[in-house]
């Protein structure tokens, strides 16, 4: 992994760099406009602070993760006056953490245990504590073990699911957003210690075969959807589409969320901008833009949708889509101003569809937040 890439994934997972203490350079037009969007930043923080458990926690003590969220949310915010994570509440956050570390290695609660892992590494290692060291390692370690190998059906090799623990049936197997949100620690690791040459690692390209099994993309993946109005995007995980009908027959319908999911996957998986999967994925995305619903779910999954396209189109280095009728939208001020607009009058964000936990407003709150501050470093 070159260097110059880790730069990309560190700015990537964060709103402002995030193992990175230099000034951004921002566009002197744009200082009204950013303006705004630090205003609805401060009034998502406000209303994440004063929602925190005094346990500490956020949202529920169950999983980790909705702690972790918030916490990043804090460290990226654009002046950096929390960067340092030393605020009582956040201290009492981060321990919060710590204290769900087990013997395994992993960092849950009851259940989804790699999943909470995971959001808690990127959380801790924010902390630069050098007595979350061996808490970080053995989350990385964790997390490398959930990596697939052997399933009765071989498509399943090389993703990454939900974890062993408190799951059901139904997620007991990989897929391609469980895969991304740990490769994402996993990079996001690697990004912060460059120097570090770590002996155990993924597989990562047994990840990316797996990835590309997600792709409707006839040239890569001869299983997936045929239908020209799916080619390049992505599906939950291989034989099955969120955006199918509950009856009938399977489809394997790209969608939204997948897809960027898909994107930002094959990116810290260090394919090339030019690599075909890469390309049509974009292509999908571009096809298909749309700030009125995650495409292909209607309004389920709408804020993770927004958040995954900041993310995904800034890995990817795009600043304009050219849609199919000719006109090229700059994403990034279009999407900011739609979260203004949607942000509620305490400062939070909620869904009024429940699929995915969207009407936790410490989950959406921190989807937006963590979405403008990424915007704020862009314009």
């Amino acid at each position: 992994m070159k260097l110059p890439f880790l730069i990309l994934i560190a700015t990537a997972l964060a709103g402002s760099p995030l193992f990175a203490e230099e000034p951004i350079a921002r566009k002197a037009e744009n200082v009204s406009f950013r303006n705004e969007i630090q205003l609805a930043i401060d009034k998502g923080l406000t209303w994440l602070k004063e929602n925190q458990k005094p346990d500490g926690y956020w949202s529920t003590d169950e999983h980790p993760a909705l702690t972790s969220l918030p916490l990043l949310a804090f460290h990226r915010e654009p002046t950096g006056k929390y960067r340092d994570g030393k605020a009582p509440f956040l201290q009492k956050g981060y321990d919060f953490i710590r204290a769900k570390a087990q013997p395994d290695g992993g960092i849950y609660g009851k259940g989804l245990s790699n999943y909470n892992t995971s959001l808690a590494l990127v959380a801790l290692l924010t902390t630069r504590d050098p007595k979350d060291e061996p808490l970080i390692t053995k989350a990385r370690e964790f997390i490398i073990a959930q990596q697939a190998t052997g399933m009765a059906s071989e498509s399943l090799d090389g993703g990454i699911g939900y974890g062993p623990t408190g799951v059901s049936p139904k997620r007991q197997h990989p897929d391609l957003d469980n895969t991304l949100i740990s490769i994402e620690a996993l990079q996001a690791y690697r990004a912060s210690r460059p120097e570090v040459e770590a002996k155990h690692d993924l597989n990562w390209q047994a990840a990316i075969d797996f990835i590309s099994r997600t792709q409707n993309l006839p040239s890569h993946n001869p299983k997936g959807s045929a239908d020209p109005a799916d080619k390049g995007g992505f599906i939950y995980y291989p034989g099955f589409s969120n955006a199918d009908p509950a009856e009938g027959p399977k489809a394997l319908r790209s969608y939204g969320t997948m897809t960027y999911a898909g994107l930002l996957s094959f990116i810290y998986a260090d394919l090339k901008k030019d690599d075909p999967r890469v390309v049509a994925a974009l292509e999908w995305l571009t096809k298909n833009f749309t700030l009125e619903e995650n495409p292909g779910m209607g309004r389920a999954g709408l804020y993770y949708y927004y958040h995954l396209m900041s993310k995904g189109l800034v890995a990817a280095g795009v600043d304009k889509l050219q849609l199919a009728d000719g006109k090229k939208v700059e994403w990034a001020p279009v999407l900011a101003g739609k979260l203004i607009q949607l942000q509620q009058g305490d400062g939070s964000w909620v869904n009024d569809t429940a699929r995915w936990m969207e009407k936790d407003p410490v989950l959406v709150t921190c989807y937006c937040v963590l979405t403008l501050e990424l915007i704020y470093n862009r314009l």
